[in-house]
């Protein structure tokens, strides 16, 4: 929340979406969000592809979002729970799909023009550094998004 109030400025007066420890989206609010947006940013826990249906994803168009952010992959106790819980009823395909190389180019074929993501798990803390760098960065220096990603890579 604190990162967000310090570039709200620079967002554009369309912004919009959801705080997950309010309420968890529903599927209809992904789907909503994801297709109507120029930018998309997902700051949360284990895999983002766990939070939305993987069919009805492939089959979403979503050109219009040029650039994605996946802060994801942080682990609790209480997000492992579920995760082991949602994954027992999928394939291991199913699973496989929701890693980050493959959700990355699963994006890219529903249309999404760029997708930033973390690769490994990490912590809420790091995500946080993460985002303070990107926002940084592509907000109030204006670099370019590779030219961004170049620098968390340092």
């Amino acid at each position: 929340k604190e990162i967000l109030e310090k570039y709200h400025d620079l967002f554009t007066v369309q912004w919009e979406g959801a705080i997950g420890s309010m309420r968890v989206p529903s599927q209809a609010e992904w789907e909503q969000l994801l297709t109507s947006c120029s930018a998309f940013l997902f700051y949360g826990m284990e895999r983002f592809m766990s939070h939305v249906l993987l069919n009805r994803l492939v089959a979403m168009n979503i050109p219009k979002c040029r650039l994605m952010i996946l802060l994801d992959l942080v682990r609790s106790q209480q997000s492992y729970q579920r995760i082991t819980n949602s994954d027992i009823h999928k394939s291991c395909l199913h699973v496989a799909l929701e890693r980050p190389t493959e959700t990355a180019v699963l994006l890219s074929l529903t249309g999404v023009g760029c997708v930033v993501a973390t690769q490994w798990y990490t912590s809420l803390q790091e995500n946080a550094e993460r985002l303070e760098i990107l926002f940084h960065n592509l907000l109030s220096t204006g670099r370019t998004t590779g030219q961004t990603v170049h620098i968390l890579q340092k």
